[in-house]
């Protein structure tokens, strides 16, 4: 542990000049970092991270990626207008199509789903005022541990989970894991690793009258289309149905705050190079009508940050609204596992399909109270 600690620190060190050599280097405006110290940063980073590569060409071929991924970073730091910090992530070896491929999904077709935005107002209280703050992380039993999906293509498998976990242990106060590979195996579509849909995947759960424990029916990084085992476990959570909630964030706010977590899908480009703070994105750098990767939304607060003496990179003094997001790339990414959205904006495309299960019906609800 105490080698991981002093790598990282390192690692934040070195970057930042190496970065601004990369850049310029790319722009032709200066020879670029001198090999060995581009080298010792990926040296530091094969050891973080645990890579290896079969031949030195493939190893040459990685340090190039690394290199623009850098000098990418440089960039979005420079032009994201919120507290963003990007750099070196566990993914910096990788080129921007095989992080979609990887930890992306494919892109909904237009028109899909076709369910319609439901929920009445007056079923839920929209009306209400939507606290300052709101983060369901605090409350006993309702967020399970972060998730780490590695090789296998199931954000929204994950994200769906999460979303029935968060609400039972809510609704029952019975906290519970469920079974990720469950819906891997069992999906209505066959996909397994190769990428799905949330609302597949509560489909998925009302074919199966719920879900297994992660215990019984553990993840194995691979999923087995039509070798589906459900019948084998006894379910521990099942839901009623499922709804998409209106393309506002508003909405979306008083909703997490009344009733708790929501599935959402964004673009995932940014979060190539995420380490931490608010990621206050533009429709360039990630464009909200192309959304690819599904997360859990926890929460919601206000970021009120100075500007930081002798900072090369200026603060907004005032306040940033943001999104809290439970990603599945394991705990040592982001902050914790978790990422932090600009709200307000439509940031990276958050409110196209914001979507959750109801593990009861409205008219039995009992009134609940997210902790701020």
């Amino acid at each position: 542990m105490a080698q991981t600690v002093h790598l990282s620190c390192l690692l934040a060190l070195l970057v930042a000049g190496p970065a601004q050599g990369v850049k310029g280097s790319l722009r032709g405006q200066d020879p670029g970092p001198r090999p060995l110290e581009l080298k010792e940063v990926f040296t530091l980073f094969q050891i973080q991270y645990n890579r290896s590569y079969s031949n030195p060409a493939e190893y040459a071929r990685r340090l190039n990626i690394f290199a623009h991924n850098l000098a990418q970073a440089q960039r979005l730091q420079e032009e994201d207008l919120g507290t963003a910090e990007f750099g070196v992530t566990p993914f910096s070896d990788l080129t921007e199509e095989e992080f979609g491929q990887h930890y992306g999904h494919r892109r909904a077709a237009a028109g899909v789903p076709s369910l319609g935005r439901k929920v009445e107002s007056e079923e839920w209280g929209e009306s209400e005022p939507v606290p300052r703050t709101c983060d369901w992380r605090k409350a006993t039993g309702v967020i399970s541990s972060i998730k780490n999906q590695e090789n296998c293509n199931c954000c929204w498998a994950i994200a769906t989970v999460g979303n029935i976990e968060a609400l039972w242990g809510i609704t029952w106060q019975s906290s519970v894991e469920l079974s990720v590979q469950q819906l891997l195996d069992c999906d209505r579509c066959g996909n397994g690793c190769g990428g799905g849909f949330v609302w597949d995947a509560f489909i998925t759960v009302l074919n199966n009258s719920g879900l297994a424990s992660e215990k019984d029916y553990p993840f194995q990084g691979k999923g087995k289309p039509h070798k589906c085992l459900a019948n084998k476990h006894k379910k521990v959570a099942w839901i009623q149905d499922f709804i998409m909630l209106k393309d506002n964030e508003q909405t979306i706010a008083s909703y997490l705050a009344t009733h708790g977590p929501i599935t959402v899908t964004i673009n995932v480009k940014l979060l190539q190079q995420y380490q931490s703070g608010v990621i206050r994105a533009t429709p360039t750098t990630c464009d909200p009508r192309h959304v690819d990767h599904s997360v859990l939304l926890v929460g919601f607060g206000v970021e009120g940050r100075q500007a930081e003496a002798g900072s090369s990179r200026p603060r907004p003094r005032h306040s940033t609204p943001y999104w809290i997001l439970k990603n599945s790339w394991g705990a040592n990414w982001g902050e914790k596992g978790y990422f932090r959205l600009h709200r307000g904006s439509n940031a990276c495309g958050i409110t196209k399909y914001p979507l959750t299960a109801r593990v009861q019906l409205p008219q039995n609800r009992r009134p609940v109270s997210c902790p701020p």
